[in-house]
C-alpha cells in the first residue's frame, strides 16, 4: 500500500497525466483512475442540530454488489465504537443519477447492485461529541474523526481519495494533515484509506501559528492551528511553549520523523462543548481541554507532550498487531504498555528536560503514577501485557453491567512506571546506557524503516542496548510478562529523590468517590479491595447514613470526616443497603500513599554523583 509522499506524489503525476494547456481534461483516464476512486463531498446544511450531508462517489466499481459501511474502530483507539449508530437516509444512486436499491444485512453497512460502474451514496451524519474518536457539528466548528464521519467501501482500500468540504462560514478555516489539491479550493487528497481514516479534520474560526523545523534535508513545517475564545496573545504563548518543547523529542530520537507533505499539525480545540482528549495521528494530532488557555497551559502542554511523542513510538514505531488497522473489530496488541505507557513516562520527562515544568511538578506526576499502581488490586489478576490486552474492554468502552475494581489496571499508568523502573535500573546497572539508549535504537531498527515490532523485538531490543540478555530476560519475565515492580526507594535515591509516605498521620480507609442523590450520599466506586472499608463489607452503591452517630448528608460531609481521620481510629459507619440499614465498625490504617520529594528540601544533602544522575536524567 502506498503511503506518504511517496503516494502524494504519484497521486501528482497521474493528476499531471490528465492536464493539458489551458485545463482541458484528456478523455482517457490513466489506469489508475480507470480502476478506482473515491470522492467525498461534505456540507454542513443543519450544523445547529449537529448534522453533516456527506456524498460519497465510487468510481470503477466492478460488476457485482458494492458493499458500503461505516467503521466499527477507530486508529488510536481500542475498543468498537459503532460509528453506524450516528448514520441515517442512507440513498444510492449510478453515474447517470438513476436510483439504486440499498440492502442492509447488518447493522454496519448497506449493499448496492445494480450499478454502472459507479455508485454515489448520501447520507446525513449526526455527530454531538468533540474529541479524538467521534465528531462535533454545531454552529462553532465541525471537528471530524473520518471513521466517525466517512463511509467506506470494501475493495477500495488502495484507491485514491479526494474530499471537498463546503464549509458552513467563509470565514472558517480547514485544518487537517490531508494535502491540498492544486487549484481546487477545499479539497483535499488521501492516497489511501487508511490515510484517509487516520486524518482528523477541524473546520472553524482558527488562530494559526507555523514554524520551521529539521536540518539538512529534513525540513518542515511545524503548524498550530487553535480553535478558542481568547485572543491572539493566548496562542502566540501557547506557540512559543511548544516551539521550546518539541526539540527535546527530536533530541531524544537523534532526528524529525519524516512528516509526509512536510508538515505537522497541532489541531487543538480549547472551547466550553469539546471533551478533553488526545488522540495521535501519522503527520498531526487532536488535542482538546473544555478550558481556556491561561498562560500556564499545563494541561494543554501536557497532553501535547504526549501526543507528539507518538509521531515517533506508535504512529512509525509501531505494533506488528496494528498494522495495518481492521476498522472491521477491536484492534489489540499487547504492547500498549510500551506504545502509550513508555509515552506516559515521556511527556512529562520532555516537559521538564523542556524547562516547562520543575523537578517537583515532575515529581507529583511521576508520584500519582506510582501510587496508581502500587495499589492497584488489579496487578495481582495481570502483567502490564496482559493489561493491553484487556485495552478493548477499557479504552472509551462503554458497558451496561459494572467491571470488578480488581480487573483491570490502565496500561497508561502501568507503562509509566515500568518505563521509571527500566530507566532507572539501566542507568544504575549499565552507567553509560539509559532508556534514552533504547528508545533510540528501536526508533533506529523499527520506527525509521517502519518495520512493526513484536513484544520480543522489545527485549532483544533491551539486550542489544546493555550488552545483558539475562538482564532483559529478566526484566521482561519479572515485569512485563508479570505483575513484579523493583523497590523505588533506592532507584530514585541514586537522582537525590526520595519516596515516603505523603500524609504519615493522616488516616485511611480505602473509600472512593461518592454521589449525591435525593436519598442520600452513595458510595460511586468499590472501597479498595484489601482496605478497612472493604473488609467492613461495604461496597458500591451504599447509602452512608451516619458516621459515629452525626449524619452525613452531603460529600462535603463525608469528605470532612475522611480528611479527620488518624491512624488506629474506629468509626462506626452507618449505611443503607436494597432499603435497609447496617451499621459496621471500621479501624483507620496509616494512609499508603506515598509522594517523591527532593533530599534537599527535607534536610539532605547531594552527593556530586547523585546531583549529576539528576542532571542527566531528568534535566536531559
Amino acid at each position: 500500500m502506498l503511503k506518504g509522499a511517496q503516494a502524494a506524489e504519484e497521486m501528482d503525476m497521474r493528476a499531471a497525466w490528465i492536464m493539458v494547456a489551458g485545463g482541458l481534461v484528456v478523455a482517457t483516464p490513466t489506469w489508475a483512475q480507470a480502476a478506482r476512486d473515491v470522492r467525498y463531498d461534505l456540507s454542513f446544511p443543519d450544523a445547529a442540530h449537529h448534522r453533516a450531508q456527506v456524498v460519497v462517489t465510487f468510481r470503477g466499481v466492478p460488476a457485482g454488489p458494492l458493499r458500503v459501511q461505516m467503521a466499527r474502530s477507530s486508529p488510536g483507539r481500542y475498543a468498537l465504537h459503532e460509528f453506524a449508530k450516528n448514520v441515517s437516509s442512507v440513498t444510492a444512486h449510478d453515474g447517470a443519477g438513476r436510483p439504486l436499491a440499498l440492502t442492509r444485512n447488518d447493522p454496519y453497512g448497506w449493499s448496492v447492485a445494480g450499478h454502472d460502474g459507479t455508485v454515489v451514496v448520501s447520507y446525513t451524519l449526526f455527530g454531538n461529541r468533540g474529541d479524538g474518536t467521534y465528531a462535533q457539528i454545531d454552529t462553532r466548528h465541525a471537528h471530524l474523526n473520518p471513521p466517525a464521519a466517512l463511509m467506506w467501501a470494501s475493495g477500495f482500500d488502495a484507491a485514491p481519495v479526494r474530499v471537498r468540504i463546503v464549509s458552513p462560514d467563509p470565514a472558517w478555516t480547514i485544518a487537517t494533515q490531508l494535502p491540498p489539491v492544486a487549484g481546487q479550493p477545499n479539497t483535499f487528497a488521501a492516497s489511501d484509506l487508511q490515510y484517509l481514516m487516520d486524518s482528523p479534520i477541524e473546520i472553524a474560526r482558527q488562530d494559526v501559528r507555523e514554524w520551521p523545523v529539521g536540518e539538512g534535508k529534513q525540513r518542515y513545517t511545524i503548524r498550530l492551528a487553535v480553535h478558542h475564545d481568547g485572543t491572539g496573545a493566548d496562542v502566540d504563548r501557547l506557540a512559543a511553549q511548544v516551539k521550546q518543547l518539541i526539540p527535546q523529542h527530536r533530541k531524544l530520537f537523534g532526528e524529525w520523523p519524516r512528516f509526509d507533505h512536510g508538515s505537522y499539525t497541532f489541531l487543538a480545540d480549547y472551547t466550553p462543548q469539546i471533551s478533553g482528549d488526545g488522540m495521535e495521528h501519522r503527520n498531526s494530532t487532536v488535542v482538546t481541554m473544555p478550558v481556556p488557555l491561561d498562560g500556564i497551559n499545563a494541561g494543554q502542554l501536557s497532553t501535547i507532550s504526549h501526543e507528539f511523542f507518538h509521531a515517533w513510538n506508535v504512529e512509525r514505531l509501531r505494533p506488528r498487531e496494528l498494522e495495518p488497522f481492521d476498522f472491521t473489530r477491536a484492534n489489540a496488541t499487547p504492547s500498549l504498555w510500551f506504545a502509550e505507557g513508555f509515552t506516559n513516562y515521556y511527556g512529562p520527562l520532555m516537559l521538564r528536560r523542556a524547562g516547562l515544568t520543575d523537578v517537583d511538578g515532575w515529581a507529583r506526576t511521576t508520584a500519582g503514577a506510582l501510587n496508581t499502581v502500587l495499589f492497584s488490586p488489579a496487578r495481582r489478576n495481570g502483567g502490564p501485557q496482559e493489561m493491553s490486552l484487556r485495552a478493548p474492554f477499557a479504552d472509551a468502552a462503554t458497558s451496561i453491567d459494572p467491571v470488578a475494581p480488581d480487573v483491570f489496571l490502565s496500561y497508561y499508568p502501568y507503562g509509566q512506571v515500568v518505563a521509571l523502573a527500566l530507566d532507572l535500573s539501566i542507568r544504575q546497572r549499565f552507567p553509560k546506557r539509559s532508556l534514552d539508549d533504547v528508545m533510540r535504537y528501536l526508533w533506529q531498527t523499527y520506527g525509521r524503516s517502519e518495520r512493526p515490532y513484536t513484544p520480543d523485538d522489545l527485549r532483544r531490543g533491551l539486550a542489544t542496548v546493555t550488552g545483558d540478555a539475562a538482564f532483559a530476560d529478566g526484566f521482561f519475565a519479572s515485569t512485563v510478562n508479570s505483575s513484579g515492580l523493583p523497590d523505588f526507594a533506592p532507584l530514585l535515591a541514586q537522582a537525590g529523590l526520595v519516596l515516603r509516605p505523603a500524609a504519615p498521620r493522616h488516616g485511611w480507609i480505602g473509600a472512593g468517590g461518592v454521589t449525591a442523590t435525593p436519598a442520600g450520599v452513595v458510595l460511586a466506586a468499590a472501597p479498595l479491595p484489601g482496605s478497612p472499608l472493604d473488609g467492613a463489607g461495604l461496597d458500591a452503591g451504599d447509602r452512608i447514613v451516619a458516621v459515629d452517630g452525626a449524619a452525613v448528608v452531603d460529600a462535603a460531609g463525608w469528605a470532612a470526616m475522611l480528611e479527620r481521620l488518624t491512624p488506629g481510629q474506629t468509626v462506626t459507619i452507618r449505611f443503607a443497603r436494597q432499603g435497609a440499614e447496617q451499621q459496621r465498625s471500621v479501624r483507620a490504617l496509616t494512609d499508603p500513599r506515598l509522594e517523591i520529594v527532593r533530599a534537599e528540601t527535607i534536610g539532605g544533602k547531594l552527593s556530586g554523583k547523585q546531583r549529576a544522575f539528576r542532571a542527566g536524567w531528568i534535566n536531559g
